[in-house]
């Protein structure tokens, strides 16, 4: 299971990682208008609840922190104040779940709503599950800035986890792809974990043990009013931002009448090769888009409808309900039956 980063441009999210930051360094001697300099963050908004930053904005703030910071320290202490209760919706829904099992899923299922700088994988083995980092050092950005962000998104993950499980529940090993810092000793202390250096990729580990136990605050309505409630903040994300926001628009519109890419493309007042393009550049695709509004209004029908499997396939654009059950298990992973609970 993997998660998708937005897009770097996109001001979404609450600057509370920004704020944790600033309150670091402030406590080394850093005044914050030098922290946020070049950032496009004002002082006097990084606590305030109406203002919304971007990743890029976030990265900015991470670059000057990496040059005006005097201890190594710095990513690990952030994020081992970035407790979940700071996450607003996200947080509290990754809470209330039923097992630490739905934690680590629900984690990256919701990973687009906590301004994420790196993408996430997580995989389950028979006797461990694994926290993968696959675009750690691939993003474009300096080594420098890649180690900060990953020493901080481990630290996070060790933090969230004790978060919901009431206690401490340290990773069994941690593996980084690159050498061995200087301050290689901090590893260890803040994850609480053995740390190896120079391995394949950057991955967390954690005993499979630990799937089934309960998290400390889990709650069967609230999980589902709040995993609800980060279902539409996605979904809102998506279709609110750039040329694919106006294309999940445009397959909103009228719900089982779905434009093909020329026709969508006309209706932008642009050729298709350019509507590719521009939904390349955005990380995404016209066949993408559709099949997510297409798997969105199935989950919508068969959840609160009784119409049966092969009227929602025509609905659809199906030519019959075994290809719609085809679809419906590739994107889900679920049967029609299933979906209905």
């Amino acid at each position: 299971m993997s998660s998708k980063l937005p897009l770097l441009n996109e001001r979404i999210y609450a600057p509370y990682k920004i704020a944790a930051l600033v309150e670091v360094l402030g406590e080394q001697g850093i005044a914050p208008e030098d922290i946020l300099k070049g950032s496009g963050v004002e002082v006097d908004r990084i606590y305030d609840a109406a203002a919304l930053t971007s990743v890029r904005q976030y990265a900015a703030v991470c670059r000057n922190a990496i040059s005006l910071s005097c201890s190594p320290a710095t990513p690990f202490i952030v994020g081992s104040r970035l407790h979940l209760s700071a996450y607003g919706m996200y947080g509290y829904a990754l809470m209330s779940c039923l097992s630490l099992r739905d934690y680590f899923r629900l984690g990256v299922k919701y990973h687009q709503l906590a301004t994420p700088t790196l993408t996430i994988e997580w995989t389950e083995y028979p006797d461990e599950g694994i926290w993968t980092f696959p675009d750690a050092f691939t993003s474009g950005t300096s080594k420098e800035l890649s180690e900060f962000l990953i020493e901080q998104q481990f630290t996070q993950h060790v933090t969230h986890l004790q978060d919901v499980a009431g206690r401490r529940c340290p990773p069994t090993k941690a593996c980084f792809s690159y050498a061995a810092p200087a301050h290689a000793e901090l590893y260890p202390q803040y994850l609480g974990c053995p740390c190896y250096f120079d391995q394949p990729q950057c991955e967390l580990h954690y005993d499979s043990g630990i799937l089934e136990q309960r998290p400390q605050l889990a709650h069967r309505l609230t999980a589902t009013l709040l995993q609800e409630t980060c279902d539409r903040l996605i979904g809102q994300a998506k279709t609110s931002v750039g040329v694919s926001g106006e294309v999940y628009q445009l397959m909103m519109r009228k719900p089982g009448e779905f434009p093909d890419m020329e026709a969508a493309a006309g209706m932008l007042k642009m050729t298709s090769r350019t509507l590719r393009r521009r939904l390349e550049a955005e990380g995404t695709s016209f066949v993408a888009i559709v099949d997510d509004v297409r798997c969105s209004l199935a989950t919508e029908y068969l959840k609160t409808t009784r119409m049966s499997t092969d009227d929602i396939a025509m609905l659809l654009g199906f030519s019959d309900g075994a290809n719609f059950r085809r679809a419906l298990k590739r994107w889900t992973g679920k049967g029609p039956n299933e979906l209905r609970g």
